[in-house]
């Protein structure tokens, strides 16, 4: 199934280069770009993407707040189409709070244009963008420095059985569905299973809420 991929970008020589790249791939197809995040909820409302690659910090509208707009729409049953930010090391924050959002994770502007393709698919795929290192290291980071918001995530996380409370915290500490499975002597599809009853008990959007909230709710330690 082809892969439908809205670009948001204030540079148009960066939505041109990333439309060339992701138009070669067979799997590929972008439906359109925008400047900021404002033409970007506008483009997502005409041409229903699976996917927004999303920059951070532009005019008018800045990236975190058409996320949010994006993932949680006022109307229901309004598209909601998976959002992968674009970002530099310097916004680290905001990259933050776009994964609170619901944002499915996010790419260094930098990278190489194989781990552009790679991410798309991923996202697109349901997973959420949470392998590179440098990810766990952001969230480890701010569930350390900053304080947590807490509405009593004990009583939250006493809806998960003890199994799917084991799992949450394996996902958190950056395993992969094959490495939980492998761990706990599950079959793969079990694991997939639990992280979706997760995800819904918690109502959450993804992984990378899952995540999260393990940290800030205290269920992981960072460092440990």
């Amino acid at each position: 199934m082809t892969i439908r991929v809205i670009i948001v970008d204030d540079q148009a020589m960066v939505r041109a280069g990333f439309a060339a790249l992701l138009n070669a791939q067979s799997d590929i197809d972008v439906v359109g770009d925008a400047a900021d995040g404002a033409q970007a909820l506008e483009v997502n409302g005409r041409t229903h993407p699976d996917l927004v690659l999303m920059d951070v910090r532009m005019p008018v509208m800045d990236g975190l707040e058409a996320a949010r707009r994006l993932l949680e729409p006022a109307v229901p049953g309004a598209h909601r189409p998976k959002v992968l930010m674009l970002t530099t090391f310097d916004v680290d924050d905001y990259v933050y709070e776009a994964l609170r959002a619901g944002a499915s994770g996010f790419l260094l502007k930098d990278a190489p244009p194989a781990d552009l393709i790679a991410a798309v698919r991923v996202v697109a795929a349901g997973e959420a963008l949470l392998a590179p290192s440098v990810t766990r290291r952001l969230i480890e980071d701010f569930a350390r420095t900053r304080p947590a918001r807490r509405r009593d995530p004990k009583v939250r996380l006493n809806g998960l059985t003890p199994r799917e409370t084991e799992v949450l915290e394996l996902i958190a500490r950056g395993l992969s569905n094959q490495e939980i499975a492998a761990g706990l002597v599950l079959a793969e599809q079990t694991v997939k299973t639990h992280i979706g009853r997760i995800l819904a008990k918690l109502g959450l959007h993804n992984r990378a809420q899952a995540v999260i909230l393990a940290y800030e709710s205290g269920l992981v330690t960072p460092g440990q």
